[in-house]
């Protein structure tokens, strides 16, 4: 680690630890708050993660509220608006940003807020949407809120990693020992006792990703294959891996704001490749929407995650969706009241 990163992790030690010895410093929503975050700079897995605890919640009796920074939205300007408030989307990208107009599309029993002021966004869920539980999208420095059960995502690159600026991490790795759970986003095997002995982790998961089903319902010979998200290479493998026949890739930029011009690029370069069809990932789909209709045909392929069996596997150890249910009953039986 160079002398920059080494500052840069102090001041985040340091941050947190502030947060932690005065904890009145922090600020409380009545309702639980269950944070989904990361330790590394784009591309964990956390909007999939996200989008299947928030449909693990709808299936339990919950009305999740998600509450999002977003990313160049311009509601995050403000004290907490959304793409949805559980019934309808009101929001499009512009106003709502990519990452938020998709978990509303992908989970619409959920309210989804957006604002730079996570704390104002969820008075706003109980209040006005009348929501049993948050989830806060990437809070796991989010310190200044206070939250229930923290989620931390990591994925095996992670764990080789330098803190920022040599590196991805946000923070070194002896934070994920304050994690509640650590979920390892891989389809790979993993070295589960050194990931313990690295990250202190009491409990850990597994989550898998696979492809659904394309939203055409068909399967063409040929794809394009178009990406605009930090990890563009485990979306193409994936889609290599399902069997479909990659005569193409096209990258962008993570987020990046698609221009007429970029979709120009795009047909042409379906048409080189001879592609039956362009293919993309959801996040992306939705900063194409506005220029349709295509003149070429484009598709999502969504990631669909799914959060497997404690690791490693030990007796009296609960599946994720009894875990999690586990816990918030517990939050919520110690303070009846405020958390009902």
């Amino acid at each position: 680690m160079n002398w920059l990163s080494a500052v840069y992790a102090a001041v985040a030690r340091t941050r947190r630890g502030y947060y932690e010895r005065r904890p009145d410093r922090q600020r409380h929503l009545q309702r639980v708050v269950v944070s989904v975050g990361n330790i590394a700079v784009g591309g964990s897995g956390k909007t999939p993660a996200v989008a299947y605890i928030a449909r693990l919640l709808v299936a339990a009796g919950e009305r999740p509220a998600i509450l999002t920074r977003g990313y160049r939205g311009t509601a995050g300007d403000g004290a907490g608006e959304g793409p949805s408030d559980g019934h309808r989307i009101r929001a499009d990208v512009p106003r709502a940003g990519d990452e938020p107009l998709m978990l509303a599309r992908a989970v619409p029993e959920a309210a989804v807020l957006v604002g730079a002021d996570r704390y104002l966004a969820g008075l706003l869920a109980e209040r006005g949407l009348d929501c049993s539980v948050h989830l806060l999208d990437d809070g796991f420095q989010h310190v200044r809120l206070h939250r229930d059960i923290d989620i931390v995502l990591v994925t095996p690159a992670d764990l080789r990693d330098q803190v920022l600026p040599a590196g991805r991490l946000r923070e070194d790795l002896s934070a994920l020992a304050r994690a509640d759970a650590i979920v390892v986003n891989t389809n790979d095997d993993v070295d589960w006792a050194a990931l313990a002995a690295a990250t202190g982790a009491r409990v850990m998961f597994q989550a898998r990703t696979r492809l659904g089903p394309v939203q055409t319902g068909l399967k063409p010979a040929k794809v394009l294959a178009v990406a605009g998200i930090a990890r563009p290479r485990r979306f193409f493998d994936l889609l290599s891996a399902s069997g479909w026949h990659v005569a193409g890739e096209l990258t962008f930029g993570d987020h990046h704001w698609f221009t007429r011009a970029d979709l120009g690029r795009i047909v042409r370069a379906a048409r080189e490749a001879g592609a039956d069809l362009v293919v993309t990932t959801e996040k992306d789909l939705v900063r194409l929407l506005r220029f349709r209709p295509f003149p070429v045909p484009i598709a999502a392929v969504p990631l669909e995650m799914r959060i497997d069996l404690p690791v490693p596997a030990r007796a009296g150890a609960l599946p994720f969706g009894e875990w999690l249910a586990a816990r918030l009953a517990a939050i919520r039986a110690a303070a009846p009241v405020e958390r009902a």
